[in-house]
């Protein structure tokens, strides 16, 4: 479910490109598949509204899905949610 809701995210930050099947499928970081440090930026606000959370951009554990989901998880969890 997180994975998903991530990915979805990932999506709208990039405008659409890439899709939400594509960043699920994915075997590569999401700099290969187009993230742009600018799409990040976006990632970062809405992921810390949607999740109520605060990310540190740490670049080694927002480079792909699984990394990004566990940084979330533990952020969250963190903040008791």
């Amino acid at each position: 479910m997180l994975r998903e809701r991530l990915a979805e995210l990932i999506s709208q930050a990039c405008d659409g490109d890439p899709g939400v099947a594509e960043i699920l499928a994915a075997d590569c970081t999401l700099p290969a598949l187009g993230v742009t440090s600018l799409a990040y930026l976006r990632l970062i606000d809405a992921l810390e509204v949607e999740f109520d959370v605060e990310l540190d951009p740490d670049p080694a554990s927002l480079d792909t899905l699984d990394g990004l989901a566990r940084h979330v998880a533990e952020r969250s969890t963190a903040a008791g949610r």
